[in-house]
């Protein structure tokens, strides 16, 4: 039976040693290039545009086979002619804005109150008990509910419209925070105390940056309950005094029976959410994702 002396093991452990220190070495090495501008439009422009291609065919075939009546299924041709009307007159651009500054604005609003809100529920126990169900069926709430209440509050005003946004995106940055920092292991909090990271700073050098996955998961779906929200509010309390939005534009749609007017507004409402989706939201998954290595999966 043959036994290693000292000097063979050391020999045997150095060229593991070496490969390690190498395989580390390359890991720090790698780097991230940038993707080719041919492979961005064939992965990421070409499939949406293909697939609104694809609807717009199957709509105009619909349409020549006369599958139901135009007041019902207008051609696209007439859709294009509605939009092209609103931008010679020059209100498609304020239209849009209207309800795109409310929706910034109240989706800000509810960002300052839902993240402590959301630190607290996630770090104290008595504040979780108290608020985590509340939060949770208020998430679950239809953001429609809430407009005959606001408007019977605040009347028909800018302030009911952010009234509902906040009572509708709060809950959902709230609940993102909580799962992100649920999911934050234990021994990253001991490290940041070990370092003095506690209170506040800990919350923002520890907790904030580990649970940033789901925190951002909170605010899409935030930003998607604040567009949805102001919507609702738009259609229900429509009054002149608070201008022209892509929500009232769709209802005096509806009720001058302009189904182009209806289709229009609802591809404007639904290009706007898509927009601030590629625009913000994207952009800053990417940039996660790449912090943590796992760039490929972008």
């Amino acid at each position: 039976m043959a036994v290693k002396t000292g000097a063979e093991t050391t020999r045997t452990a150095e060229p593991d040693l070496a490969g390690l220190e190498a395989g580390l070495d390359a890991l720090d090495a790698v780097q991230v290039r940038r993707t080719p501008l041919r492979d961005v439009l064939v992965r990421k422009v070409l499939p949406p545009v293909t697939a609104v291609v694809l609807v717009l065919a199957v709509w105009k075939l619909l349409v020549v086979a006369g599958v139901t009546d135009d007041y019902k299924l207008p051609d696209p041709a007439a859709v294009w002619h509605s939009l092209r009307e609103l931008w010679l007159r020059g209100t498609l651009l304020d239209i849009v804005w209207t309800s795109v500054s409310r929706g910034l604005l109240g989706f800000v609003a509810a960002l300052a109150i839902g993240t402590p809100l959301g630190l607290l529920v996630a770090r104290v126990p008595f504040v979780r008990a108290a608020l985590g169900p509340v939060l949770s069926g208020l998430q679950s709430l239809p953001s429609v509910a809430w407009v005959p209440a606001a408007v019977i509050w605040l009347g028909i005003t800018d302030a009911a419209m952010y009234a509902v946004i906040l009572l509708g995106a709060v809950p959902s940055i709230a609940n993102g925070l909580v799962a992100g920092i649920d999911q934050v292991p234990p021994l990253y909090l001991r490290a940041g105390r070990t370092m003095g990271a506690t209170g506040a700073r800990g919350a923002r050098h520890v907790l904030l940056p580990a649970a940033l996955p789901g925190y951002l998961a909170g605010l899409k779906q935030g930003w998607a309950f604040s567009w949805r929200s102001l919507m609702a509010a738009e259609l229900i309390a429509s009054s002149p005094d608070l201008g022209l939005g892509l929500g009232q534009y769709l209802e005096n749609a509806r009720t001058d029976s302009d189904m182009p007017g209806v289709l229009l507004g609802i591809a404007l409402i639904l290009f706007v959410g898509i927009a601030i989706d590629l625009i913000v939201f994207s952009p800053l998954e990417r940039r996660v994702l790449r912090g943590r290595g796992l760039a490929a999966a972008r």
